[in-house]
């Protein structure tokens, strides 16, 4: 025994188990997120209950199932609650989502087994998604087509779908029209404005020059007035029709279908349908716009603005950190100076990231982009051009924060090459420049991706100096569009580290937007893991391209 603790041999299988259970472990937090999150997705089944609470009055409840626990007997009666009969040491009690929030407030409520008197699945129920006010849920009795009341026959789903399917396209046309056409005429105008400002501080705005700014204006003031009635004609359109909906009150409640997304039958829908619907879910949540204060509909401009700025974060750090781990190896000679600089780098990979949001927001939002409003962006002012926080700021603020890393790894690449490499070159009569562009860097170049890696796996997931310098809770637009100069770095952004703080601590449903902190945190690691897949696949290929230079 004493000699097999000599051999070192149980430090090994010590070393392997700790390894095996930290993959178990990671595995296992991934595999969590992705089932709670996923599911989220799926189809539920709607029920409908007959319930009679403790004072003996009977009434219906329509809904979902999203939870059960076992609460003690004992603190409901200290609660206040009354039974009929004696429960046992616990109740069974269920969350139930009930939607149909203007009209019971609160669409969660929990309900205990022992007031249900009987549980259904009607096949008639259905899920109504709408663009405010969450889900509704009920019975579709009949449609109001131009004003008329026409009763759904026989085959209810297919005829409401139809008239669903126009109105959602009706919305859909609008709502390009409104962002892309009109939002590209006042994106005009306001240039206009601008350069209408820059003439009067400038003292340039002569007659001329103004009546050809009036006649531009006049233009598109006319332009917008066309876009403006096709516009409301969209709308009108779109509300033109509306369904009736009997709900869990018995009462019959009518949905204007400009504010209705899709009418979902669960109850009727077999297997293969619910694996549709789940791909369609799923495709709307990546793809769509959020409503509802973040709790409904989809998270597209988040992973648009979290792709960007990581990318942006990116294209600055590289170059950077590169040329400073070059000028640190090849260059610097060895001296205190040089030595306190390392220290200093590596200290700054363990300061907390919120200090860089600090530093970020005080040099590069209010000193950095105050200078460049008043240098370059006058006729704005008061109103900040780059002086507020963006998306150039929050990339600058986190490309300070994973420099440390690019240059750590690219210097540890640098120093793996062998100096009689650089030796030959020289000997060959290249210059110290052409060996370092032609020579050193492509060899160092798999070091180099792996630091970007690295920067790339840090910054994707930081959200505390994002907060200070550029990230928000809803972006209107996005930081590229169709208008000139296409891309605007001073834009505030979305990002998925951001809205899963808002959605799971600052939002006004929780049991509502439990659900998709689940689904918008396995999006961010898979975000994350897609970025680093293609920067590990970017480096396999440079290490099989320069392998012969290290031979």
């Amino acid at each position: 025994m004493g000699k097999w603790f000599k051999s070192g041999s149980p430090w090994i299988w010590m070393t392997g188990g700790a390894v095996s259970l930290s993959l178990i472990a990671v595995l296992g937090l991934l595999l969590l997120i992705a089932w709670r999150g996923l599911s989220y997705f799926w189809p539920a089944d709607i029920y409908q209950w007959e319930m009679q609470d403790d004072k003996g009055q009977r009434y219906t409840l329509i809904g979902e199932l999203y939870d059960r626990e076992e609460v003690p007997t004992e603190r409901l009666k200290s609660a206040g609650y009354h039974f009929n009969s004696e429960p046992g040491e616990f109740v069974t009690r269920y969350l139930v989502k009930t939607g149909n929030r203007e009209f019971v407030g609160l669409d969660f409520r929990w309900i205990l087994e022992t007031d249900i008197v009987s549980r259904s699945t009607p096949e008639g129920l259905a899920m109504i998604e709408r663009t405010k006010n969450g889900n509704f849920y009920g019975y579709p009795v009949a449609v109001i087509e131009k004003g008329q009341r026409l009763e759904l026959g026989g085959d209810v789903q297919n005829s409401l779908e139809e008239h669903i399917e126009r109105a959602v396209d009706l919305a859909d046309q609008a709502m390009t029209l409104q962002k892309q056409d009109i939002g590209a005429v006042n994106y005009e105008l306001e240039r206009l404005r601008l350069k209408e400002r820059g003439y009067e501080l400038d003292d340039a705005l002569t007659p001329e020059r103004k009546a050809e700014l009036e006649s531009k204006r006049q233009q598109l003031d006319q332009h917008y007035q066309g876009l403006e009635k096709q516009l409301f004609s969209l709308r009108e359109q779109a509300g033109r029709d509306s369904v009736i909906v009997r709900d869990m009150r018995g009462e019959e409640v009518t949905l204007s279908l400009d504010s209705v997304l899709d009418v979902s039958y669960v109850n009727r829908m077999g297997f293969i349908d619910k694996v549709g619907h789940w791909f369609v879910g799923l495709g709307r949540f990546i793809s769509d716009d959020p409503r509802e204060a973040n709790t409904e509909g989809g998270v597209f401009p988040a992973i648009f603005g979290t792709v960007f700025m990581v990318l942006l974060m990116a294209v600055i750090v590289t170059p950077f950190g590169v040329v400073a781990a070059i000028y640190l190896h090849e260059y610097a000679k060895k001296g205190p100076i040089t030595k306190m600089i390392r220290i200093a780098v590596i200290n700054l990979a363990g300061v907390p990231s919120i200090v860089y949001g600090v530093f970020g927001l005080g040099f590069f939002v209010y000193m950095l982009g105050g200078s460049l409003d008043q240098l370059f962006y006058p006729e704005a002012l008061p109103s900040p051009t780059f002086g507020s926080p963006g998306v150039i700021w929050s990339a600058l603020t986190l490309a300070i924060l994973t420099l440390p890393v690019v240059i750590v790894s690219t210097e540890e690449g640098l120093s793996r090459i062998p100096s009689s490499v650089r030796q030959g070159s020289l000997a060959l009569g290249a210059t110290k420049a052409e060996t370092l562009w032609r020579i050193i860097i492509p060899m160092a170049s798999p070091a180099i991706m792996t630091g970007l890696i690295l920067a790339v796996a840090r910054a994707a997931g930081e959200v505390a100096p994002l907060m200070l310098v550029g990230v928000v809770k809803l972006a209107p637009t996005l930081p590229v569009d169709m208008n000139f100069p296409f891309v605007h770095l001073e834009r505030k952004f979305m990002h998925l580290g951001f809205h899963i703080y808002d959605v799971g601590f600052q939002s006004p449903n929780v049991e509502a937007a439990r659900p998709l902190v689940y689904a918008t945190s396995f999006l961010l690691v898979s975000v994350i893991v897609a970025l680093n897949l293609t920067a590990i696949s970017v480096r396999n290929h440079l290490r099989e391209k320069y392998r012969s230079l290290e031979h």
